[in-house]
């Protein structure tokens, strides 16, 4: 009868634990912010469920640490070894098998994901400074890519980003149309630039030399910010740009309105870099000078190119 209510206690504070730790797991939805797109909902179901796994063993381990330390305290002077837990096959193939399937599973999420962004181009060339053969090699061996409504081109120096969209239209605002598949096929011209935007749960390194492109739908309108992730330099922190969701009405009058008025497009390096220095000492650190204010236009493309 003992023994039975024994087990009866220890299924009681398992699924208290197990209420507990889903419920700090449903917590932690908050603790990022708001889904932008379809992929973002993925990484945040993953990370839910990390935080429910995480929240069971920690409170598990502290609460069996906490009986053990109340009740089953040796005695004074009492310096004897507990009961070893060695040669217990049960218990060695639980605490094998459970983590080794959990990792699974995590691994198997994460390649959804992956497969979903449809991240492309990341294929290993050998040299560090390849070859425009070495890079059409790497781009031929690449996945197929998945069908996307609309490809932006992402063009990234040092300090700018610009985007190309299908009517030829070049802005440093990215924009995306809501509840549709868009391709961003990203060039980076000189050094690694990282394209971050948190409500995308997107952090995507941008290499010279590679065409690195990935699929997202945002699903969430409004406006976001896209920042450099990556230390590119001295004014790396200035290199941001608006990104907005919007419906196709909206997105299609603004593609209108930006290719017959064009503006000015304020870089904040170029501020910043011609403001006198504020350091007592002149350092001999290498600094790319930032260009002027471009204007955002839409190309016109002659018959020769």
């Amino acid at each position: 009868m003992f023994r039975f209510l024994e087990y009866l206690l220890i299924a009681f504070c398992i699924a208290v634990l197990l209420v507990l730790s889903h419920w700090l797991g449903q917590q932690a939805y908050a603790w990022m912010p708001p889904e932008a797109t379809a992929e973002a909902q993925k990484v945040d179901n993953l990370f839910s469920f990390l935080v429910s796994v995480g929240a069971f063993i920690f409170l598990g381990l502290v609460g069996m640490m906490t009986y053990s330390i109340l009740f089953f305290r040796a005695p004074k002077e009492d310096y004897t070894e507990g009961h070893p837990s060695r040669g217990d096959v049960r218990l060695e193939i639980l605490w094998t098998a459970t983590p080794t399937l959990l990792v699974i599973w995590i691994a198997f999420q994460g390649f959804n994901i992956y497969q979903q962004l449809n991240i492309l181009g990341l294929q290993q060339i050998v040299h560090l400074h390849p070859s425009l053969e070495e890079v059409a090699a790497a781009a031929e061996i690449s996945d197929v890519p998945n069908p996307a409504d609309e490809t932006i081109e992402v063009f990234v120096k040092q300090w700018h980003w610009s985007f190309l969209y299908p009517n030829n239209v070049t802005s440093n605002e990215l924009h995306l149309v809501v509840n549709r598949r868009t391709r961003l096929n990203m060039h980076s011209q000189e050094v690694i630039h990282g394209f971050y935007i948190p409500e995308f749960r997107l952090k995507q390194d941008i290499v010279p030399g590679r065409n690195i492109d990935l699929v997202v739908t945002p699903i969430r309108t409004g406006k976001y910010t896209l920042n450099d992730s990556q230390f590119s330099g001295t004014y790396f922190a200035l290199m941001d740009a608006d990104v907005y969701v919007e419906p196709i009405e909206q997105y299609n009058q603004w593609l209108t309105q930006i290719a017959s008025q064009p503006i000015t497009i304020n870089n904040q390096a170029v501020a910043e870099s011609t403001q006198p220095p504020k350091t007592l000492f002149k350092t001999s650190w290498h600094t790319v000078t930032p260009a002027e204010s471009a204007v955002a236009h839409k190309r016109m493309v002659s018959n020769d190119t």
